[in-house]
């Protein structure tokens, strides 16, 4: 499969560079050209045309800005994807963005596998809806900084597992009685693994967790049900009492 060019426009270089990173030996996106503001980004997007295929773009930059960028493309009618990245989370500024037809608005800071999970679908699934899946995007950020929180660091593989075990779980509930026979499987076949390495992560995960979070999350988080002197929670109490919290702040009940 040919591999998805990847354009991106932001002033931060740290980011730029830690995306480059992460995309370097991936078998499907491959980072091409970068721009470090509006005005030199809308020059590559006019001129290189055939060098890329999504636009990650910021908002926020020095010499034109992101709306400047995607006014542009409008006004010379230039119909590229475009993920907008940027921690600026304004409702009207998200209604604006979407008039210009971008296809996922990201909020900063976001995890690597989903900016590669929304590349691989805006490229090479037919993507014709102009509505900002922001929502989806919150729900993730939600995830992420309650980990980031309770202590659980990024790179070790548990905190892929509960992130996409919470994630799964918001979405279907139902899938609570079944942590062992059917999350724990799932998530098996997604990440390439066996179930008990699954389990034995996830139970890692939370042992960190235990010795770096944040107390006064864990109390509020699990209640009285949690005692730095008594037992920790079990793999699934930790992911369902999460997903639960979440579907009660976002009244998905």
């Amino acid at each position: 499969m040919k591999k998805i060019r990847i354009l991106m426009i932001d002033d931060n270089e740290k980011l730029i560079d830690a995306i480059k990173e992460a995309f370097k030996n991936n078998e499907n996106i491959e980072f091409v050209l970068e721009a470090h503001d509006g005005k030199e980004g809308y020059e590559i997007i006019k001129n290189k045309q055939s060098e890329y295929d999504v636009i990650i773009l910021d908002l926020i930059m020095p010499n034109k800005d992101g709306l400047y960028v995607l006014e542009s493309m409008k006004n010379d009618n230039i119909n590229k994807k475009v993920i907008v990245a940027t921690s600026y989370n304004a409702m009207d500024v998200i209604r604006q963005v979407s008039e210009y037809g971008v296809n996922y608005y990201v909020l900063k800071p976001f995890d690597m596998i989903d900016l590669e999970k929304r590349i691989l679908t805006i490229a090479n699934k037919e993507y014709d809806s102009k509505v900002i899946d922001v929502e989806y995007n919150n729900i993730q950020s939600s995830i992420s900084k309650i980990l980031h929180e309770l202590g659980i660091p990024s790179h070790i593989k548990g905190y892929q597992y509960i992130r996409e075990g919470i994630n799964i779980l918001f979405d279907r509930p139902e899938t609570v009685g079944g942590i062992t026979k059917e999350l724990y499987p799932e998530l098996a076949s997604k990440y390439d693994t066996t179930v008990s390495r699954v389990e034995r992560a996830i139970r890692h995960a939370i042992e960190v967790s235990w010795n770096r979070g944040s107390w006064d999350l864990m109390e509020e988080i699990f209640g009285h049900s949690v005692d730095v002197d008594k037992a920790k929670p079990t793999n699934s109490e930790f992911i369902v009492t999460i997903a639960d919290k979440l579907r009660l702040d976002y009244c998905k009940v």
